[in-house]
């Protein structure tokens, strides 16, 4: 198959590597038997549906963060236990990417997404009614966490394999972006809603409501998206795809000697680990450095105008490289300012003693972190869009390993230190290590390219 993603110089040249992928597809529809694709009416569906999935992960995700404090008041936990419990997300976060990416690259990565939303929405509900039952609340909440950091670590890589396989690379800017808008749903959700709920009724509450939802949009998904046939997965096909075969198409060791793979999963790993630090400690900082000023404030305005940016950096991408710019220049420009700009109004907020000053900040640095979508997100399948889904996961496994270190120094930090410059200071070094080994080694080419792929 024909190197892609590159892109060219100008517009004709562009045209005609879109022209040549085009017939490479018709001809893999002739002998697979149907459009790898998904018509508009389908992407549009799926792109809602997706959003939403995406929405109620990071509801559940940030659920535990957006009671931090009301949780260490109840079971008096310090700074450092309060960081064991964030902290142990990642723990379990980084031990399903790899092998869920593999298993949504051999069945689908529609089935995987599902199985895992439907145990994490009975998860969040049982949580509150099993912290009755027992007394080593630390233990519990730890372990429940790192459970929820296993079921939710297959999700992305799945994404990733799905759109892959089913969106156009002129498209996949826009699309991701457009799903990957849940985060900041999803956090902005759980934030209005999730703060009301906590001060009325309770942190139970706010387990429910995020639980509840979910099971019901894995339900609607079955239900409307998904016939009898594809819900279906034969066991021994399932138990075949958990381990990588020796007869493998996949060139797996002259993938990982090739310098893009290694700077895009350095660059995936360090934006990771930053956004989950600015997740679980955000509410945190402003609770305390804020005590007067009102919860659904701080933890809505950020992720509110992330929505928009995020939708703005997909559009822009796609048309430029519609319009002839080299996809990895767009790629690299994208990723200055998801890295590189977010970071310098990052280190801001932690100079600011004023209110309505930290929210324009941390609105800025979480908004601009949504061009990660039309940078490093996407080149994943610009690289090898046939196993997008573990290379994903091997790069969102280095993000939650290291995302683990950086939240629980986080709270290192802040315990010794008494100052939240520190965490701020760590966030934009990080984000600095990541940024610059993709400028260097960043390509957009494809590196899966074999006669083998002709037929996947």
């Amino acid at each position: 198959m024909a190197a892609g993603g590159g892109g060219g110089k100008n517009v004709p040249v562009r045209s005609a590597e879109h022209g040549a992928r085009a017939a490479q597809h018709d001809g893999m529809r002739k002998d697979g038997g149907g459009d790898p694709y998904w018509s508009r009416p389908e992407s549009r569906v799926w792109k809602v549906m997706l959003l939403l999935g995406t929405c109620l992960l990071y509801c559940a995700r940030v659920t535990v963060p957006i009671c931090a404090v009301a949780l260490s008041t109840r079971f008096d936990w310090d700074k450092k236990q309060s960081g064991i419990v964030l902290s142990s997300f990642f723990w379990g976060y980084c031990l399903t990417q790899i092998i869920g990416g593999h298993i949504s690259d051999q069945i689908g990565g529609e089935k995987v997404l599902l199985l895992s939303a439907s145990a994490w929405g009975f998860l969040m509900v049982l949580t509150p009614l099993l912290t009755h039952i027992t007394s080593a609340h630390l233990v519990f909440m730890t372990s429940s966490r790192f459970l929820m950091g296993l079921l939710q670590g297959v999700y992305f890589p799945s994404l990733a394999s799905l759109l892959s396989q089913k969106v156009r690379e002129n498209e996949r800017a826009f699309t991701y972006s457009t799903v990957g808008t849940g985060s900041q749903c999803g956090t902005l959700v759980i934030g209005g809603a999730g703060s009301l709920l906590l001060d009325w009724y309770g942190w139970e509450s706010v387990f429910y409501f995020s639980g509840l939802l979910t099971l019901l949009w894995v339900y609607c998904t079955c239900k409307y998206l998904l016939n009898e046939k594809e819900l279906i997965i034969p066991i021994d096909y399932l138990m075949r795809s958990l381990s990588i075969s020796k007869q493998t198409k996949v060139p797996w060791k002259q993938l990982f000697k090739k310098a893009p793979i290694w700077a895009v999963i350095i660059a995936q790993l360090s934006t990771a680990s930053t956004f989950f630090t600015l997740l679980s400690w955000l509410p945190t900082f402003f609770k305390e450095t804020f005590p007067e000023s009102k919860g659904w404030v701080f933890n809505v305005v950020p992720w509110l105008v992330a929505i928009p940016t995020s939708l703005f950096s997909g559009f822009l991408s796609d048309h430029l490289i519609n319009q002839g710019y080299k996809t990895i220049t767009i790629r690299k420009f994208m990723q200055v300012i998801g890295s590189g700009v977010s970071s310098v109004f990052a280190l801001c907020l932690g100079q600011t003693s004023s209110f309505c000053k930290a929210i324009v900040f941390a609105s800025a640095s979480v908004g601009l972190q949504t061009f990660n979508h039309s940078g490093i997100s996407v080149n994943v399948q610009d690289l090898a869009p046939s196993c997008a889904g573990l290379l994903f996961g091997v790069g969102n496994t280095g993000g939650a390993l290291l995302g683990v270190i950086c939240v629980y120094l986080a709270g290192y930090l802040i315990e010794t230190t008494g100052s939240w410059i520190s965490v701020f200071n760590l966030v934009a070094a990080v984000n600095s290590i990541g940024l610059c080994a993709f400028l260097v080694f960043g390509e957009a080419q494809r590196v899966d390219t074999d006669s083998a792929y002709v037929d996947l």
